[in-house]
């Protein structure tokens, strides 16, 4: 293109700017979108709910996924969203999110990931497992405080869990209005190569 030089400015000193969209266009688009379309992008969802009768209650779900040492697969987490809400009031409420790696769930449920395309045959390889108890040992990568409302987490494939390891997830919302029922969800994404 004219007017361009060979030199971007003094922070970036290699040429950086695109110089022919029409013949060679930037298109990008984030891994999981590849992973869709292969088959191989998978989501777990749930969520608890609680009566808020005398004092402070919390609502607490959590999800845990395993990745079996023979799988083959490495799971690449995508992103980790959710809600706390209430049936009223929401300004009383406060809640938090943890990530751990590794940790164990009691009084756990068996859970089934979905895949994302519709249209594949193809069932996740990790075990995974739900619970309305939180996270007991594992070591925290992220914790979140929440306010009423969604939340976002994009990781993109910045957590990766290897053959013979595992990540828990939990979600807590707390108030001390009596009569209010309170929901935690969460719902993890992830694609596995």
């Amino acid at each position: 293109m004219t007017n361009y030089n060979v030199f971007d400015y003094k922070n970036n000193p290699a040429y950086v700017q695109m110089t022919n969209t029409v013949q060679t266009p930037d298109i990008t688009a984030p891994p999981e979108t590849s992973a869709g379309s292969a088959g191989s992008l998978f989501s777990l969802t749930g969520s608890a709910s609680a009566s808020v009768v005398a004092g402070l209650t919390s609502a607490t779900f959590s999800l845990l996924l395993s990745n079996p040492s023979n799988s083959g697969k490495t799971v690449y987490i995508s992103r980790l969203t959710g809600s706390i809400g209430g049936s009223s009031l929401l300004s009383s409420l406060s809640g938090s999110t943890t990530l751990f790696m590794g940790g164990t769930l009691s009084g756990a449920t068996s859970q089934t990931p979905t895949n994302n395309n519709f249209n594949s045959t193809t069932a996740s390889v990790v075990s995974a497992e739900s619970s309305t108890s939180g996270v007991t040992g594992g070591t925290t990568v992220y914790s979140y405080q929440l306010a009423p409302g969604p939340f976002v987490q994009n990781f993109i494939g910045g957590i990766v869990v290897p053959p013979g390891s595992s990540l828990s997830a939990t979600v807590t919302s707390s108030s001390s209005v009596v009569g209010l029922t309170i929901t935690s969800a969460i719902n993890l994404a992830w694609w596995e190569a």
